[in-house]
């Protein structure tokens, strides 16, 4: 059975091993988790269970999300996400940060960081022209393809707005668990500023 939990990134730190190498750490506040609705085969083609993640007030929802969490006896949720393969679970059972252990890999997905407008060097990695007075490329998109279509080809790499998409970071080691405090301690960075949502979920590549 897969498994998953939501959670919000609180920074980054770094810990001590018992060899006394030191670690960088990811902080994420996971859980705790509400289940506000299963989905089966039978009546959605899939099965998966959807949850929800921080509460908050009932008079910034709408009469349908009310209705929504009423049945899972709980809050209104400000974020909410489907986890498929998960049906060990019932509608208002509480997951905690305890479903994961010391040591298990994890995906983590969540929304990069927005840069705004990036010229094509940061955000296509491309190279510059020489800086040279005589030259005249210096860090322009380049050449935009031959003649004959007439037009620019589709994928031309070229400046725009880079970041705020979704990312996902596999096989990231899970370093330290601390259930009483709901906090997952995950090695090396995650996708996303501080205090943005992510989801984090068993390694798809990662063999136990």
């Amino acid at each position: 059975m897969a498994k998953g939990i939501l959670g919000k990134k609180l920074g980054m730190t770094q810990i001590f091993t018992e060899e006394g190498n030191v670690v960088p750490v990811t902080v994420v506040e996971a859980g705790p988790c509400v289940v506000l609705q299963k989905k089966d085969l039978e009546n959605d083609g899939y099965e998966a269970i959807q949850l929800g993640f921080d509460d908050k007030k009932e008079s910034r929802a709408n009469k349908p999300e009310l209705g929504h969490v009423k049945k899972a006896g709980t809050a209104p949720k400000r974020f909410i996400r489907e986890i498929r393969g998960m049906t060990d679970y019932e509608v208002g059972q509480v997951i905690k940060a305890d479903l994961f252990t010391q040591g298990e890999y994890v995906d983590v997905t969540g929304i990069s960081k927005g840069k705004g407008f990036a010229g094509s060097i940061k955000r296509h990695n491309q190279a510059r022209g020489p800086m040279a007075h005589g030259s005249r490329y210096h860090r322009g998109p380049g050449s935009m393809g031959p003649i004959a279509p007439n037009r620019v080809v589709k994928g031309k790499p070229l400046p725009g707005r880079m970041g705020h998409e979704r990312v996902t970071i596999q096989n990231l080691e899970i370093v330290k668990v601390d259930p009483d405090r709901n906090l997952l301690l995950i090695k090396g960075s995650i996708p996303g500023p501080k205090n943005s949502y992510v989801i984090i979920k068993e390694a798809v590549k990662k063999s136990k």
